[in-house]
């Protein structure tokens, strides 16, 4: 079964994730077992975010795939199970997707996302994009112990 859904608040990372509302297509096959139905499924949907060493817009499409077996209340119930907040349930012969979803694609995420491989990122003293511009470079740095002679350098002489 194939479904576009549009996606939840806060599906990723802070610099890196699904806007919300943006369509996520989910291919999804749903098997009838004893204990409820166990879904096996892969969402596709596009990410947008910034490269954390240059601030780069990065946009990019992300694949995952799950699996998440949904237990039916009845069978909880009648095994006297404790309530665990890791077991996925049917309620109503719905379920819900969004936690199972969410988990996929954060654990797909990289937990820094460069624009590149190997983005050199932003010069630390001017914040130049080192990226454009390679052969950036500053005056070596003045000891400050020694600043108070180029004061002297830069009087006028009589």
């Amino acid at each position: 079964m194939s479904r576009t859904a549009p996606a939840p608040a806060d599906l990723g990372i802070e610099v890196l994730s699904v806007p919300e509302g943006a369509p996520v297509e989910l291919d999804l096959r749903l098997e009838a077992v004893m204990e409820g139905v166990l879904v096996t499924g892969t969402a596709k949907a596009g990410l947008e975010g910034e490269c954390v060493r240059c601030l780069e817009p990065i946009r990019e499409d992300l694949e995952v795939t799950f699996q998440e077996l949904f237990v039916y209340d009845d069978i909880r119930d009648s095994e006297g199970a404790e309530e665990d907040d890791e077991v996925s349930m049917l309620q109503d012969d719905l379920l819900d997707l969004e936690t199972v979803l969410r988990d996929a694609v954060v654990l797909a995420l990289p937990f820094q996302p460069l624009c590149q491989d190997d983005c050199p990122g932003l010069c630390p003293e001017c914040g130049v994009r080192l990226a454009d511009e390679p052969d950036h470079t500053h005056e070596a740095a003045i000891d400050p112990r020694w600043a108070a002679l180029t004061k002297l350098e830069q009087e006028p002489t009589d």
